[in-house]
């Protein structure tokens, strides 16, 4: 099939369908219509989209944090500690690796083994094995709306698996579960995948069930600039409107830098509200997801529930509807159910002490979010050139001309000729363009704003800058200072 933005038909569907639920035997316990009545039964409480309209509209934020483990028993268990003891707003179900790279059989000893061990074998949960029965076990335990989060290239199986034991929600995109997750997969071959995945929320749509879609905003989660997170963002929102979707949370990953941070929220919601209207997605429902720091934690479980914490005021004073909690582990490794809920308690803390606040608008904070439109701008605007109109075909292009282009992304197709680095105050900014197509005026900002750090600095504008920010967090500041 041709890659193209336009709405899948119903027969282009289905031919691909039988495929994909052939790929594994779990495959066959996927019924649609089945899916649908089970759908229709699942209470309202549970229901992803609508819990998270009723946060926005009450100006509130909730909060939702990742777990995943190898067994059913044992992901309930984890799910429930972090429901009742953690208070989570939210459930996620965190996919093993095997699954997001479809190696299912691979899925099969990592099972075993746990069960013999009693001890998650698997860094994840692995759904399209334990299948639609499985699946809906898990549901039936919890009490919270669930989704699944990955980073999953081809999620198709996965998707319709999911979907058919009654979770609500499912994250991903045919840009961000790529580029920044994979090595050699195709953008045409995700793209084209996730459409796919997209269609299917839009048939359930068709048939009264609203599922919630969630492009996943932190790309790398290491100095991504907002503008080219926000211009991925609202790309992925649009491929998946124009095959059906109406429920979309698009996201965004901390920055660290405070006032950027709520810029940058804010500009994604507005501006992506303004490109579905232009383009004719006029009944579209957009929250946003803030994600706390997705780079190097502290080793030091004090300093890092500081950095947790600081994720969840910027969430808020953001107005984001949701945020994505972690943990005082982070630099441990896989954390422990108890700390998983340490971090999602001292998250609600935060949100509950600043409910009701939203950081004033300030004329630095209007010129960071005009700042953050601007150059977004020029990226969906050269996305639309390179493709005559297309945003899928444009997608490809874009990032074989390095238009897009994700700093330390592990993709071949990525270019990885941009540069990020923070500026005097810590918000991050572009250090060396590549092919990015840029007005002259927005460069030299962004110049002169390095430039004015490394004159504080007594050194020179560099790729030093880069490396001392990466490893900043880790070790207790937010900009990388010379020693």
């Amino acid at each position: 099939m041709e890659l193209k933005n336009v709405k899948w038909s119903l027969d282009q569907f289905m031919e691909v369908r039988s495929g994909v639920l052939g790929q594994w035997e779990t495959g066959s316990g996927v019924d649609l219509q089945d899916a649908v009545e089970y759908q229709n039964g699942v209470a309202p409480e549970k229901r992803f989209a609508p819990a998270l309209m009723r946060a926005k509209e009450a100006g509130i934020t909730l909060a939702q944090p990742r777990a995943g483990v190898a067994t059913v028993e044992g992901q309930i268990e984890l799910l429930l500690h972090l429901q009742n003891v953690g208070l989570a707003d939210l459930l996620p179900v965190t996919i093993d690796s095997y699954t997001r790279q479809n190696r299912y059989r691979e899925c099969i000893v990592g099972l075993e083994e746990s069960k013999k061990t009693g001890r998650s074998m698997l860094n994840g949960f692995p759904a399209v094995n334990h299948g639609v029965a499985g699946c809906r076990e898990l549901f039936e335990a919890v009490g919270r709306p669930l989704q699944a989060r990955h980073g999953t290239p081809d999620a198709r199986l996965l998707s319709e698996i999911v979907l058919a034991s009654g979770w609500t929600s499912n994250e991903g995109g045919g840009i961000s579960y790529n580029i920044p997750y994979a090595k050699s997969v195709s953008l045409e071959r995700s793209l084209l995948d996730w459409q796919y995945c997209d269609r299917l929320v839009g048939l359930y749509e068709e048939m009264g069930i609203r599922i919630n879609r969630e492009p996943f905003g932190p790309l790398t989660g290491t100095l991504v600039p907002p503008s080219m997170s926000n211009a991925v963002m609202i790309l992925e929102g649009l491929l998946a409107a124009e095959q059906g979707v109406k429920s979309l949370t698009l996201g965004y990953g901390q920055g660290g830098h405070l006032l950027q941070d709520v810029a940058a929220v804010r500009a994604l919601e507005e501006q992506a509200g303004a490109y579905f209207r232009e383009f004719g997605y006029d009944d579209i429902e957009i929250t946003t997801v803030f994600h706390q720091w997705m780079g190097g934690f502290p080793q030091d479980e004090a300093q890092a529930f500081g950095v947790v914490c600081l994720g969840a005021q910027a969430a808020a004073l953001a107005g984001a509807t949701k945020v994505i909690v972690k943990t005082p582990h982070e630099a441990a490794g896989v954390p422990t159910k108890e700390a998983n809920a340490q971090g999602i308690l001292a998250t609600q803390q935060t949100l509950r002490m600043l409910r009701g606040q939203r950081m004033a608008m300030s004329k630095q904070l209007q010129e960071e979010i005009a700042l953050i439109k601007a150059e977004t701008k020029c990226l969906l605007d050269k996305v639309q050139e390179l493709g005559e109109g297309d945003f899928a075909v444009g997608a490809v292009r874009a990032f074989q001309a390095g238009v897009l282009d994700v700093p330390f992304a592990p993709s071949k197709h990525n270019a990885g000729q941009m540069l990020p680095a923070r500026d005097n105050s810590g918000a991050i900014r572009y250090l060396e363009f590549g092919q990015i197509a840029f007005s002259q005026d927005i460069k030299d900002h962004n110049r002169a704003l390095l430039e004015e750090r490394a004159q504080f600095e007594g050194r020179s504008v560099s790729f030093q800058m880069v490396i001392d920010d990466i490893y900043a967090v880790s070790k207790g500041t937010l900009v990388g200072r010379p020693v």
